[in-house]
């Protein structure tokens, strides 16, 4: 005897998730567009989830599913960006090394947006523990470490005394082109880039000298 169909049970269909389910790539590099360019235009504080949506057009859903908050759209995009940019060259040669450093460095200070943002994250930070907290912890001290790879590495071919202070020397090999880049807002050419690697391989290579 034949079954009706209506016995027959059928097992549950696995329901495909809906576009609005997936975390689109497109839609995620779209709001970290549009959050750098909010953020330029309006500064930290009055930087808001609604006017980032909007600009990447998209709803505030959209950056709620990836972000919790503002703060943590913000520490996650800047680290993994800046993280992305930081280099730890390995040439084989100290100054080479530094020059290539140098040469990143300008290339991301020139960004008209990271020229804007910069000075504002950093007025920001001593305001709000929170963003600093997070900067510091993940951003500042990933860099600081692929710089002090390069130092690590010049030590170890004897280029550097291994007295040299790895925290003091990290200091020097951005604090110089990111103030006149950014506080003095002065060029840095190609001249100017050259001087300043000369200027800081002989201040590496002359500490401990004497001692």
């Amino acid at each position: 005897m034949e079954r009706n169909r209506s016995d027959v049970k059928r097992e549950p269909s696995v329901r495909k998730p809906s576009g609005a389910a997936v975390m689109q790539e497109s839609v995620t590099r779209a709001i970290e567009a549009a959050l750098f360019r909010e953020w330029a235009r309006t500064g930290y504080a009055a930087l808001s989830v609604e006017a980032v949506a909007k600009r990447a057009g998209v709803g505030k859903a959209a950056i709620y599913r990836r972000w919790p908050s503002k703060l943590a759209l913000v520490s996650d995009v800047l680290t993994r960006v800046g993280s992305d940019l930081a280099v730890a060259p390995d040439t084989g040669d100290l100054r080479s090394d530094i020059e290539l450093l140098l040469r990143q460095l300008r290339r991301v200070l020139r960004h008209p947006l990271v020229a804007r943002i910069l000075p504002d994250l950093h007025a920001e930070m001593p305001r709000t523990p929170e963003l600093a907290k997070a900067i510091r912890s993940r951003l500042q001290s990933y860099r600081r470490s692929r710089a002090e790879e390069v130092l690590r590495r010049a030590v170890s071919r004897g280029e550097l005394s291994n007295e040299v202070d790895l925290d003091l020397a990290t200091d020097l090999l951005g604090s110089m082109i990111y103030w006149r880049m950014i506080v003095t807002r002065l060029p840095a050419d190609r001249a100017y880039l050259d001087r300043l690697t000369d200027l800081i391989v002989g201040a590496l290579k002359t500490y401990g000298e004497g001692e």
